[in-house]
């Protein structure tokens, strides 16, 4: 699959995550950096999103069933695929990317940590799989309260 390919089969599915995941045209177009009238034409097949607006929806909404089930991937790693196509990328490693959170609340089963940058939360379970991530640490503490309690066993498999 190249980028044409790629972005136009995002251009396909457009309409149905927005209806996967509930979401008027107004917010769709909010969360992926386009107009409405430009949501519109997508839907219609008038328009495109282009290679930018399809690396946002995919990387917007990469839990997508939708999305997934296209691809049959993750399609964060399709993309990567496309844009890393006959190159060699680089990646630099940080000793430990942990660096950059702190940890500012442990129960049992869960811990809420805090970017120091950016300043968001994330909540892990205790073998540090992300739930759940939010800018309001409240809205994480009823999400622990609300979840039911994950076994061990159930995580490591």
């Amino acid at each position: 699959m190249d980028r044409d390919q790629f972005v136009s089969v995002c251009n396909s599915k457009l309409k149905l995550v927005r209806t996967e995941f509930s979401f008027s045209q107004e917010k769709m177009a909010l969360m992926v950096g386009i107009s409405k009238k430009t949501l519109v034409e997508i839907e219609k097949g008038r328009s495109s999103l282009g290679w930018s607006g399809s690396v946002v929806l995919c990387s917007v909404f990469s839990e997508s069933e939708i999305l997934n089930d296209t691809f049959s991937t993750n399609p964060i790693e399709l993309l990567k695929s496309i844009a890393f196509e006959n190159s060699e990328p680089i990646y630099k490693r940080a000793n430990n990317y942990r660096i950059w959170w702190q940890s500012v609340l442990e129960t049992d089963n869960y811990t809420i940590e805090q970017n120091i940058v950016s300043q968001h939360y994330r909540l892990l379970t205790k073998n540090n799989e992300v739930v759940a991530s939010s800018f309001n640490i409240e809205d994480l503490k009823k999400l622990i309260k609300a979840i039911p309690h994950r076994d061990c066993a159930e995580d490591s498999q």
